[in-house]
């Protein structure tokens, strides 16, 4: 056995043959450091009969199918369900609920579920569970971190799901470095990914995050698992998003919303509904606006305020919206529709806690800044839909036909959108304004 001593850099998993101050890969201080990784002298000939070829026409794809895990959102995100012997990493910042809505689906799940924990203690996971007033079914609990004999338990109980809480906490007899470090994450990962594909097991890793919001440990994990969820959320609000970051088996652009309570989380069929206040009392700088996360549209309310720069610098603060579309947005309505917006404090709110990045609500943040600006309410039946051009127009946008049934829906009256979509606004109970540049706006705010 050969000994090398290596320098990982904990944020980003870049390897360096000495120390260094700043890692050149992510920019970060003080994050590399020094640690033992053993490695088998190599061995010289080759091993006959240790692979099998397989031909393409002979593998048969028609047998497989997804696993319901009963959470309708997990499911959307994940595209439909589990697949059989895909791995699924889960990253959130502390406290989000990345435990609560793991332990939610495996109280569920009808298969065999083994629920295996470094962090709590199985009195611990009981009082959540009793919390969430689920039976506790077919789940087992394992209270183990030494990934040989957690493989060895898999080997004599066979589970139809493996979860595991957390990664961070896993360390391998192979590496002698401590749990948590670089080289540990990444030899315990790959040992669970490689008994996952072997045996048909799907797996759910939880995974802590960094300050930067990514998932610590070595990005080489992030390529290693088949699937990336992002749980997010402020822990002020009550909303949680999961997000696909990255997804084998289906779409990365699906969301599922959740809520928050007592009980764990609950799942939000309609969050158009939640996401929309119920202020009617004629307020400027509120607006709708029509979006879509993944095939799924969602009304939004996007909020401006524009008041004179106190202190002589204006401020331009946006949550849960692009910073640099909003510059865009400021400079086309002072070019095209001449409003001095250059020495005024302009401040934007995505309503619930949610972020969006979707270009079609161009249109009624341009709409919310002129209503604040001329302190004019904008009717609260009315949504906006559009993507704003630099030359001032309201270029089409994407699955136009959903967004307006789902603002005639929730019992909108009217509905903003660009003249160059192709649709028949007869079809539709929604009253359909079509504009063509931004300018139009002037005489509804």
């Amino acid at each position: 056995m050969k000994v090398k001593t290596t320098y990982y850099c904990q944020n980003c998993g870049a390897q360096y043959s000495k120390w260094m101050g700043q890692c050149t890969a992510c920019k970060q201080w003080n994050t590399i450091v020094e640690e033992v990784v053993s490695k088998k002298e190599a061995k010289t000939g080759v091993k006959p009969g240790q692979s099998k070829l397989i031909k393409l026409s002979d593998i048969d794809t028609e047998s497989e199918y997804r696993i319901k895990t009963n959470n309708e959102e997990l499911d959307r995100v994940l595209g439909g369900g589990i697949v059989p012997g895909s791995v699924i990493l889960l990253g959130g910042e502390p406290g989000i609920g990345k435990s609560t809505l793991m332990l939610q689906v495996a109280l569920h799940l009808p298969l065999n579920t083994l629920y295996i924990s470094g962090e709590e203690s199985p009195k611990q996971i009981k009082m959540r569970a009793q919390r969430i007033g689920t039976d506790a079914g077919q789940m087992q609990l394992l209270f183990e971190t030494n990934v040989q004999k957690i493989l060895h338990t898999l080997q004599h109980n066979k589970p139809g799901i493996l979860i595991i809480d957390s990664i961070q906490t896993l360390h391998s007899d192979f590496i002698e470095s401590s749990a948590g470090s670089i080289s540990q994450i990444r030899e315990s990962a790959g040992e669970i990914i490689k008994y996952a594909k072997q045996n048909h097991v799907p797996v759910f890793i939880i995974g802590h995050i960094n300050k930067e919001g990514q998932i610590a440990g070595p990005k080489v994990l992030e390529h290693m698992v088949d699937t990336v969820l992002q749980f997010e959320g402020d822990r002020n609000h009550l909303f949680r998003i999961l997000r696909a970051q990255k997804n084998r088996f289906g779409s990365t652009h699906e969301i599922g919303i959740f809520e928050m309570y007592n009980k764990g989380l609950r799942e939000i069929k309609n969050p158009s509904k939640l996401l929309l206040s119920s202020n009617e009392s004629g307020l400027s700088g509120t607006v709708i606006a029509v979006a879509m996360e993944g095939v799924r549209p969602l009304l939004i309310e996007v909020q401006a305020l524009v008041s004179p720069a106190v202190y002589g610098t204006p401020q331009r603060t946006t949550t849960g919206y692009d910073i640099k579309r909003l510059h865009m947005i400021l400079a086309v309505l002072e070019k095209r529709m001449g409003i001095k917006l250059s020495g005024k404090d302009v401040f934007l709110n995505i309503t619930g806690g949610i972020r969006i990045d979707d270009p079609a609500i161009d249109l009624a943040v341009a709409a919310a800044i002129l209503s604040s600006n001329n302190d004019s309410p904008v009717s609260a039946q009315w949504a906006f839909v559009g993507e704003l051009g630099l030359t001032g127009e309201v270029r089409p946008v994407t699955r136009i036909e959903q967004r307006i049934s789902e603002a005639e829906k929730l019992g909108f009256e009217r509905i903003f959108i660009s003249k160059h979509n192709k649709i028949n606004p007869k079809n539709y109970k929604i009253a359909v304004n079509m504009i063509g540049e931004i300018k139009d706006l002037q005489h509804l705010v």
